[in-house]
């Protein structure tokens, strides 16, 4: 059987990687997919340099509608990232009768029900292993691995960027801009770093993670979304004292309602396994019914475990190439019909419907009556209390000052309830800063 044959859209970081793992493990790749997989033709705007990496057997050229022309090419791979003539591309690809392998989270995320549905009309298939995680096969765990089970949550460490930040500032007690600083001087992070951050990589991912798991439409939209950049060092080590660390996670859970779909800082039990995944490392907890908790660690960028997901994905398309449509595994898990009933069923809680609990750190004045006064306004609102904290505020005068810091974990309680109650507490005149407010989550 003659190889099935790839164009390459885009050869920088992983795609370099895909020509590297190609190439090494050729002969098991084909054992696996029972027939040879060869990148015959790359288009990147640097043809220089492609054809540094691609070498003379490939033809390399400059436009990439090129490749989506070419009636030899099976499967294009599209490693270009971001919305705009990369969403072109796939759907003429798509168009052309073409199989898709992309690594974009950010496209799927906010255009994925458009790219599904075409390629579900035109029969062929869209693989998307390398758009989450890098390296750890999350996609096909959700997918396929647990297909059994009724998925009851799912959070993530899936930007390595912000772990590697978080980690710097919890070990060395460092402030939020100079872990960043280092983050950048290391490679870790890009020179702007704004959609790493500021959370909206984490979104993309669990977006997509989220729609897998529970049946529903990619709605990118309706995430709450918060990133790290507010976070203070006296935070990671307050929470470090009371037995948490604070990670960047992205959850989707199933609830009574509908479905909570959110990134931001949580605290996290220190005795988790994903609370101790540091540096620029990835991890996955999903819970299912059946199964009970999973975990998924890996690397989750960079170029060859970028490439191990998309050869894995070509892998797939060259068995299933000549399937019927039909009985592929369908995108999302779930039969496509099915996707748009779920929504109704299923919808996407706005944040002020979460339950969950909080971290809260308070500047106050230190004087009797404030803790009973605080505390008084929460039990009135129905936030019930798990702990309390009282620190010498460290950065304003040491020794005979008269502020404190008032750390509070609360048990659950619904996100609009504790907004409307901290905008109670902000106005008392002893509190004396903006109060800091962290969810906590528990992950039991």
């Amino acid at each position: 059987m003659k190889p099935i044959q790839v164009g390459l859209l885009g050869i920088g970081t992983v795609g370099s990687g895909v020509f590297t793992v190609l190439a090494r493990n050729q002969e098991e790749i084909q054992r696996r997919a029972g027939r040879g997989i060869a990148i015959t033709m790359v288009a990147d705007l640097d043809v220089e340099r492609a054809r540094a990496v691609a070498g003379d057997r490939v033809q390399v050229v400059g436009d990439a509608r090129a490749v989506i022309a070419n009636p030899d090419i099976d499967i294009v791979v599209e490693l270009i990232g971001g919305y705009g003539i990369a969403k072109q591309l796939v759907l003429e690809a798509i168009a052309a009768g073409k199989h898709v392998v992309t690594a974009n989270k950010a496209l799927l995320a906010v255009h994925g029900s458009e790219i599904f549905a075409a390629a579900s009309a035109k029969g062929v298939m869209v693989a998307f292993e390398a758009a989450v995680a890098g390296g750890i096969p999350i996609i096909k765990a959700l997918r396929e691995g647990l297909t059994a089970n009724r998925i009851q949550w799912l959070a993530g460490i899936i930007n390595g960027t912000t772990n590697f930040i978080l980690s710097e500032m919890r070990d060395k007690g460092l402030d939020f801009d100079a872990a960043l600083k280092d983050a950048q001087r290391l490679g870790y992070a890009e020179a702007d770093p704004t959609f790493d951050i500021e959370g909206v990589d984490a979104a993309h991912k669990v977006t997509i993670m989220s729609a897998i798991a529970f049946g529903i439409p990619v709605q990118f939209d309706k995430a709450y979304i918060e990133g790290i950049t507010q976070l203070a060092a006296q935070d990671i080590k307050y929470a470090e004292q009371l037995g948490y660390r604070i990670k960047l996670l992205g959850i989707t859970k199933r609830v009574s309602k509908g479905i909570e779909l959110r990134v931001h800082p949580s605290l996290v039990p220190a005795k988790r396994l994903i609370a101790n995944v540091e540096g620029a490392m990835n991890a996955v907890v999903v819970q299912g019914d059946a199964v009970g908790a999973t975990l998924y660690y890996g690397k989750g960028a960079g170029s060859e475990p970028t490439a191990s997901a998309v050869i894995a994905d070509l892998v797939d398309i060259a068995r299933l190439h000549t399937a019927d449509p039909h009985h592929r595994v369908p995108h999302l898990a779930f039969q496509p019909a099915s996707l748009q009933e779920a929504m109704g069923e299923l919808p996407v809680l706005a944040m002020s419907e979460v339950v969950t609990s909080y971290y809260l750190r308070l500047r106050v004045a230190d004087q009797a009556g404030v803790l009973a006064k605080v505390t008084g306004l929460l039990a009135a609102a129905g936030v019930s209390i798990d702990a309390v904290l009282q620190r010498e505020a460290e950065d304003v005068g040491g020794e005979g000052s008269t502020q404190t810091d008032l750390i509070i974990l609360t048990h659950d309680a619904r996100e609009g309830t504790l907004d409307a109650v901290l905008a109670e507490l902000q106005q008392l005149p002893t509190v004396l800063a903006p109060i800091v407010r962290i969810r906590k989550e528990e992950l039991n």
